[in-house]
């Protein structure tokens, strides 16, 4: 039984309005005045093409969304391609305007060109969160996740649409060159607060005498000033929430044992279907899971909760020990969604003080 489909969630990919936009300004800031509302249109159509890969998936196994999304069509191989299509359906629907008389300087090429640059930038900007892209399909099924930002972000999205609107009326390119340089600052920032996340991440460890296998942090909803840190030390995983700026600050977190299958689920054959689901979710989790704590037939993601230190995976798969030839099943899970802000614009505002 799948609860929600895949894809439903805030998690799993970029919002179209930011895609769409970004994908907008690239093509404008190269266009001549007369092409820039028709640059403005490919670069929208081209930025959210890619995401027409969350029609790939099945009924009866929930996972196949997990393998497929952010797969080929995100790769750097197939933007030519996917630009490619793009840019033909649009010149081909164009074609009745440009016999009219209307549209008549727009090229094949040049509508190919426009499409393919809007294109370009959809999968680097997925790169730049959490969930991870297969850049280099078909050659590494990596999934490259640079944890800069959040999948939606008023600070970076607003800016950027209001400077599309505003070359778009002004028919002046100057404003999507002023997009760019703010899309490229604010992912900078991203950066360098990730590296600073994750330097307070190690001295959270260190200051608990662990030595941890691996470190990550992702910057938490919509704002890249509270991140939730994640490491591994013997055996188990913990999670913090780190608030990275002027006076930095930690939310001690919780923590869990580190999925082992076979402590875990004694009972699972290692050859069935359900045992090879638990390894594309581990692939597709990049290891960070772990056995439910309260339903012992669950798997959760720990990297994402609405709550940057607490374990509440908004997704877990979960196993059906009387059969074992079917596929696992996908959970979503939203919890107290009201709760969760109060307890996330907390951190973003500090502890209080008396």
């Amino acid at each position: 039984m799948v609860l929600r489909p895949p894809g439903t969630l805030t998690e799993d990919k970029m919002d179209p309005l930011t895609q769409g936009t970004l994908g907008a300004l690239l093509p404008q800031s190269v266009s001549k005045r007369k092409t820039l509302v028709w640059a403005t249109i490919c670069g929208l159509m081209g930025g959210l093409a890619p995401d027409l890969d969350v029609f790939i998936r099945s009924e009866t196994d929930p996972l196949l969304f997990l393998e497929y999304h952010r797969q080929f069509t995100h790769s750097f191989l197939f933007i030519p391609i996917g630009g490619a299509i793009v840019g033909f359906s649009l010149y081909i629907g164009l074609i009745p305007f440009k016999l009219s008389g209307s549209f008549r300087n727009f090229s094949l090429r040049t509508t190919v060109g426009f499409c393919m640059l809007g294109y370009a930038t959809h999968a680097l900007l997925d790169s730049c969160t959490t969930y991870g892209t297969v850049l280099l399909w078909p050659f590494s099924d990596t999934r490259f996740a640079w944890n800069l930002i959040s999948i939606i972000d008023p600070l970076f999205t607003v800016p950027l649409l209001s400077l599309v609107i505003l070359g778009t009326i002004l028919r002046q390119k100057k404003y999507a060159i002023i997009g760019v340089a703010w899309a490229f600052v604010y992912l900078t920032l991203g950066f360098l607060q990730h590296r600073a996340a994750v330097d307070i991440g190690h001295m959270v460890a260190a200051k608990r005498g662990h030595m941890p296998v691996k470190l990550d942090a992702k910057p938490s909803f919509a704002n890249i000033l509270v991140w939730k840190v994640i490491y591994e030390s013997d055996g188990r995983y913990y999670v913090d929430a780190v608030r990275v700026g002027y006076k930095p600050f930690v939310f001690e977190g919780e923590s869990i044992p580190k999925l082992d299958v076979g402590r875990d689920f004694p009972w699972l054959d290692p050859g069935s279907v359900q045992s090879r689901d638990i390894e594309r979710f581990r692939w597709f989790s990049r290891g960070y899971l772990a056995q439910h704590p309260n339903f012992p037939n669950r798997i959760i993601d720990i990297r994402y909760s609405l709550v940057p230190n607490e374990i509440n995976s908004i997704w877990s798969i979960e196993l059906s020990p009387g059969n074992q030839t079917r596929h696992v099943s996908y959970l979503a899970h939203r919890g107290s969604i009201s709760e969760s802000k109060k307890k996330l614009i907390n951190m973003l505002f500090g502890p209080r003080t008396n």
